[in-house]
């Protein structure tokens, strides 16, 4: 019986654990790793402290505690303040993690349609010295990279080592979200070590683009790593034989950023035959690594309904607006060409059935329906 094709464009967090990532993860090397003996997970870690530019890493169970860890680590003193943009994930997709747990408020800074925030506007945010009796002490600024609401866009390293010097001249971390960062660094053709360079810390997906089942890695200094492995088991986080899960991570950056331009070209192709359909728009030259935004342009198709009956096509879609279809390694471009003829054909299904309704409504107003005894 042939296997129904599933084209899944709602997240680049969906693809399933590669036959190289089951068999590293049967074979792993394991010991209690919250007692520090995980031999693999060890050696993951040190490969990625390596790879980053940086002296040390810690493997999380995933990137929202990665960025509670690191945010707490900087802003140990309840009513710190971190800066950071309006449209960051941590700000809005993190459950407010960093006031909940920490006691760190967050100040706001507009970001623009590239992701980045204005320098002075960064400027403006810190607080001065001396009111401290008024208000939260500014200790951190927050950068993420690429930016998943402005479409995946990518920060240079130039703009990242600006903010990095604002931060240096006036006693504060940076600390940059970088949950696709590897996708970052092949758009722009940057080595990643060079993109977080003026970083005092980072946040990796591992689960993302990259494939692995589970997992995030935080990277900085050694006194950093230090603080954030109290963290992490203050908050759960502390897993036993960890080594399971970080060889398959281990599979994923080895075998994995090498066709992360793939995935990005794919996008492209994705972007351009939406563009060819009348009732869609995207901004091709808006794309920039694994991420297409759709607008719908036809008022008579909402996004509830396309995703609706993309899904009889088998083609995943989620219905926030506007909407975000992300491409990964397991998508191939066959996929991509099925997923743009039922965008075609759900297009068109749609119209044709908002055509019928507004065909019986004008029947309605001119009276000429009948009910079932022909009144």
């Amino acid at each position: 019986m042939a296997t129904k094709v599933v084209v899944d464009l709602r997240s680049d967090t969906v693809t399933k654990p590669s036959e190289a990532m089951r068999a590293s993860m049967a074979a792993a090397d394991v010991d209690d790793d919250v007692r520090g003996a995980d031999p693999t997970a060890r050696r993951f870690q040190e490969e990625m402290a390596a790879l980053m530019g940086k002296e040390a890493a810690l493997f999380v169970p995933s990137g929202t505690m990665g960025n509670l860890v690191s945010v707490l680590a900087h802003c140990d003193v309840r009513g710190s303040e971190v800066i950071l943009g309006d449209d960051s994930h941590i700000h809005l997709y993190e459950n407010g993690g960093i006031s909940t747990l920490g006691g760190v408020h967050p100040k706001t800074v507009r970001n623009n349609s590239d992701g980045t925030m204005d320098i002075d506007s960064i400027v403006a945010a810190i607080r001065p010295p001396g009111g401290g009796l008024y208000y939260p002490t500014t200790r951190l600024i927050c950068l993420e990279n690429t930016h998943g609401n402005s479409g995946g866009k990518c920060l240079s390293a130039e703009y990242t080592e600006k903010v990095g010097e604002i931060a240096k001249s006036h006693g504060l971390k940076l600390h940059i979200d970088g949950a696709r960062i590897f996708n970052a660094s092949v758009a722009l053709g940057v080595p990643v070590d060079r993109l977080v360079r003026a970083a005092d810390s980072v946040s990796v997906c591992i689960s993302k683009g990259l494939g692995a089942p589970v997992g995030s890695v935080i990277v900085g200094s050694k006194a950093f790593i230090d603080k954030a492995k109290i963290l992490r088991k203050t908050l759960g986080g502390g897993m036993r034989q960890v080594g399971v899960l970080c060889a398959a991570a281990h599979v994923a950056v080895r075998d994995n950023v090498g066709k992360l331009a793939d995935d990005h070209r794919k996008a492209k192709a994705l972007a351009d035959g939406l563009n060819k359909i009348e009732q869609f728009r995207v901004d091709s030259a808006s794309v920039q690594t694994n991420m297409v935004f759709l607008d719908i342009v036809d008022s008579r198709i909402s996004s509830n309904k396309l995703c609706q009956v993309l899904g009889t096509h088998n083609v995943l879609a989620s219905p926030r607006s506007p909407k975000r279809l992300v491409l990964h390694y397991q998508i191939s471009d066959d996929d991509v060409q099925y997923a743009l003829t039922c965008f075609k054909k759900a297009a068109e299904q749609l119209l044709m059935g908002s055509t019928e309704l507004e065909h019986l409504a004008e029947q309605l107003l001119m009276g000429t329906t009948k009910n079932s005894y022909g009144q």
